[in-house]
């Protein structure tokens, strides 16, 4: 009796990584056992499993996919891709909030793969982050989603825009009123700048906020329960950089500008 497909493809590490090779075209046996470091004799059997599953044939002493192995596993590779983010760290994933990342998003968030999660010590627990902080005024974009009000903010954007950084920044109207009456006159000569763009989300952000230069990206989630969380995100790949700023895209088009205060 045969074995299901779901069985073939994860209930053997080696049927599955000679599955993941052969992706990248035909391989002679001697290349299989040099990449998955196994003698012939152990790797037989797993290759007349595949056989039998119709999942790879075999021509002289070299193998490949057939059409179904090749149907299944380009559906596989961006299932193991999540798979493998999450199993990286799911305590911290799996306590915390993703659901305000749109869908189109969220099935490519290993584009995330490359981070670290910062959990700052608590005499830094309300500072602004050294890096974005060192970085966004030597950037040409600066975007950012804040949750909040911090009193360091206005003389962050007057650095970034004292160095011709555009700057486009969204604030749920709860934190947009602490700003402006704190920093309005500072606000109205940023605004003036042509530089900075300044905009009101009016619905729910159920996330503390998100900042993305052409260096970093930086996220900071809410716990599962809604709890605040000091521990962040830190991205510097390219492919992290590219998602946060569809992700600040999203939020984006949904925002309305502010053009005075």
């Amino acid at each position: 009796m045969k074995k299901s497909l779901l069985n073939v493809l994860f209930a053997s590490d080696k049927r599955k990584e000679v599955l993941l090779l052969l992706q990248n075209g035909a391989q002679e046996m001697e290349n299989i056992l040099r990449f998955l470091d196994t003698t012939r004799q152990a790797l037989l059997p797993q290759m007349k499993i595949l056989e039998e599953h119709y999942l790879v044939f075999h021509y002289d002493d070299t193998y490949e996919l057939t059409t179904i192995g090749k149907l299944i596993i380009d559906e596989v590779v961006p299932l193991l891709s999540i798979i493998e983010f999450f199993d990286n760290d799911i305590d911290y994933w799996g306590t915390h909030k993703i659901d305000f990342i749109p869908p189109n998003l969220l099935q490519n968030i290993e584009k995330l793969r490359k981070y670290k999660v910062i959990d700052p010590p608590f005499t830094d627990i309300y500072k602004l982050n050294d890096e974005i902080l060192k970085t966004s005024p030597i950037s040409k974009l600066h975007y950012g989603i804040v949750t909040y009000y911090h009193p360091l903010f206005c003389q962050f954007l007057s650095n970034m825009i004292s160095n011709n950084v555009n700057v486009y920044m969204i604030m749920p109207q709860s934190a947009i009123h602490g700003f402006i009456t704190e920093n309005s006159v500072q606000l109205e000569k940023l605004m003036k700048s042509g530089l900075f763009h300044f905009f009101v989300y009016h619905g729910n952000l159920s996330f503390v906020g998100l900042a993305c230069n052409d260096h970093y990206f930086m996220m900071r989630l809410l716990k599962s329960n809604g709890e605040y969380d000091t521990k962040y995100i830190l991205s510097d790949d390219k492919e992290a950089l590219k998602w946060g700023k569809k992700l600040f895209e999203h939020y984006l088009k949904d925002s309305a500008p502010i053009t005075q205060i």
